[in-house]
């Protein structure tokens, strides 16, 4: 009799994240369909989930994951601050795989495979594996309340006794997951909202939230295979960054979202632009782990430039950690569904979505990232 498939909870050494990769519910489900699981002690505290919620579903506590572990779920397993890895077993996680070699070294240190979950294919399949668009949304949201606590204005339009105050005028650059929830939750609490992409599709999408839809008619439609929007040439930058200046400067808040796979984030907003913008504006940049889209974002601080504000965010998802890690992990529980074939592990690389998600094999990468 073969010995059960054990998934091993590594407990976040970020501190500045407090989300967790599996929840109680998904871990309930695991153990029904014949896995084992370990929690390392006091991984989901900060998430809202105390070890007796998962020692309730059959889980085992431990001080340290032992050297059984088949597989690691984490949402950042090669962090800066460093994990212990159980050799020889499969890492499930977010990477920062294209900017840090020194993921590669580990692995090899220890023959780890790794599943990456930024890596999921743009497939109908794969949608309910999508850790990047499940954790996005919720960028966009916070980007949206950041928004509403940070201006000196109303967001909606307010007749008073004393007269009518005129709507928060809200720009969004780029309309990807985040920059649509950015765009419903601006518009629900009742801004003026403008959404901006070179993608020509995702006026559709804008336009369906209640939002205006602006695009620059020069750069024609920059939409690669895969729904991205592409990177474009200096001369289209320029023309750009013109195009938006006008919009940006009449804004009281821009949430600026646009990124690029595999390239640093396209600057949208110059220096230059900010100076011309109203006292008390607000600009947050999601974008600030990726280089930014903003000249002046610097990541994880906000700034203050001739009175305007400008936040660069380094992990909104892990400032709602509650919900984050429940979209997460249950990106995670389909991820493991897909992976057991007859409670046994099979890493079929016949199917894509395995395929296009294992990026390194028994320390060796297999795909050029």
């Amino acid at each position: 009799m073969s010995e059960k498939i054990t998934v091993g909870i590594l407990k976040e050494r970020d501190k500045s994240e407090n989300r967790v990769s599996l929840v109680p519910r998904d871990v309930n489900l695991l153990i029904k369909m014949g896995l084992s699981v370990e929690l390392e002690n006091g991984a989901g505290e900060k998430a809202g989930f105390l070890n007796k919620d998962y020692e309730n579903v059959g889980t085992k506590v431990s001080k340290k994951l032992s050297d059984k572990i088949n597989i690691i779920t984490s949402v950042n397993a090669f962090s800066s601050q460093g994990n212990s890895y159980v050799k020889n077993s499969l890492v499930i996680s977010t990477t920062n795989l294209r900017n840090d070699n020194k993921i590669i070294e580990i692995c090899k240190k220890n023959n780890l495979s790794v599943i990456a979950m930024e890596f999921v294919p743009r497939i109908a399949r794969a949608q309910k594996l999508d850790a990047l668009s499940s954790q996005a949304s919720i960028t966009g949201y916070k980007a949206g309340l950041i928004v509403a606590n940070s201006l000196n204005k109303y967001i909606p339009l307010m007749m008073t006794a004393a007269g009518t105050l005129l709507p928060a005028n809200v720009l969004v650059l780029g309309a990807g997951v985040a920059g649509l929830q950015a765009i419903a939750t601006v518009k629900r609490l009742g801004a003026d909202v403008t959404g901006y992409d070179i993608r020509l599709a995702a006026g559709e999408e804008i336009r369906s939230l209640g939002a205006k839809f602006i695009s620059n008619e020069i750069l024609q439609d920059s939409e690669t295979d895969d729904d991205y929007a592409k990177e474009q040439s200096k001369k289209n930058q320029k023309s750009q960054l013109e195009f938006l200046k006008e919009y940006i400067i009449k804004a009281d808040a821009v949430i600026s979202t646009a990124s690029i796979p595999g390239r640093p984030a396209p600057k949208l907003i110059e220096k230059k632009t900010i100076q011309l913008m109203k006292p008390g504006s607000v600009i947050v940049d999601v974008s600030a782990p990726l280089g930014g889209n903003c000249e002046c974002t610097k990541l994880g601080e906000m700034v203050i430039i001739n009175n305007i504000k400008i936040f660069g965010p380094s992990n909104l998802p892990s400032e709602m950690p509650y919900d984050a890690s429940i979209v997460y992990s249950k990106n995670i529980f389909n991820l493991i569904e897909l992976l057991l074939q007859d409670k046994k592990m099979e890493m079929n690389l016949h199917d894509e979505i395995i395929d296009a998600m294992l990026v390194i094999e028994k320390g060796k990468k297999r795909i050029r990232v």
